[in-house]
């Protein structure tokens, strides 16, 4: 579990398919203190380190998980959001985040604010809730989402979170990783359960 603060950025060093797995290495200022079997949150998607070296660890996604995130567009060079899973023993800063990312999102535009930014989101299809100033996970960070419509949502964005996110170097037309609230989830669940 996680909380969608990011702790660090990584870099994309290298890509490998095997299959249809991706093998990706990310060098990160964390990835030396990362072990072999950890659960790490990569742009939202929670996905098990499987090798460490030199400054930079492995994880891999199967075809399962390329299907439903951004993983598959990225590229060497490209920033990557991290963060390391919950410890139960400090401040629960963001949101409950699982790292299991429900589908893509499209930006439609972002806006300079002069001194922070709006970003727009469109949507494809989808059946999950999501609530005027209810949490969001885009990209792996926890964020309060407004003007909701059927297919497009909208978050802000302070300065810091775009200096220390990939948020910095998102423009219109980047895809986005998309968990929706677990709660929500659970709550939907529960009213569309037959009886």
């Amino acid at each position: 579990m996680f909380t969608g603060i990011i702790e660090s950025l990584g870099n994309l060093k290298e890509t490998k398919r095997d299959g249809t797995n991706l093998h990706l290495k990310i060098s990160s200022d964390i990835s030396h203190e990362l072990k072999v079997d950890q659960s790490v949150n990569h742009n939202g998607i929670c996905l098990t380190v499987t090798e460490v070296q030199d400054g930079a660890h492995w994880v891999t996604a199967i075809d399962e998980t390329l299907k439903r995130t951004n993983l598959g567009t990225l590229s060497p060079g490209d920033e990557i959001n991290l963060e390391r899973c919950l410890q139960m023993n400090g401040r629960f800063d963001g949101h409950i985040v699982q790292g299991h990312v429900d589908t893509t999102a499209v930006v439609e535009r972002v806006e300079d604010k002069d001194g922070s930014w709006i970003y727009r989101f469109e949507l494809g299809p989808s059946d999950e809730v999501m609530v005027e100033k209810g949490s969001v996970c885009i990209n792996g960070v926890s964020l309060t989402c407004f003007d909701i419509s059927e297919n497009f949502f909208s978050v802000g964005i302070i300065p810091y979170t775009f200096d220390h996110t990939n948020f910095r170097n998102l423009r219109k037309g980047s895809i986005v990783n998309i968990e929706f609230d677990i709660i929500g989830k659970y709550i939907k669940k529960l009213q569309t359960k037959p009886a």
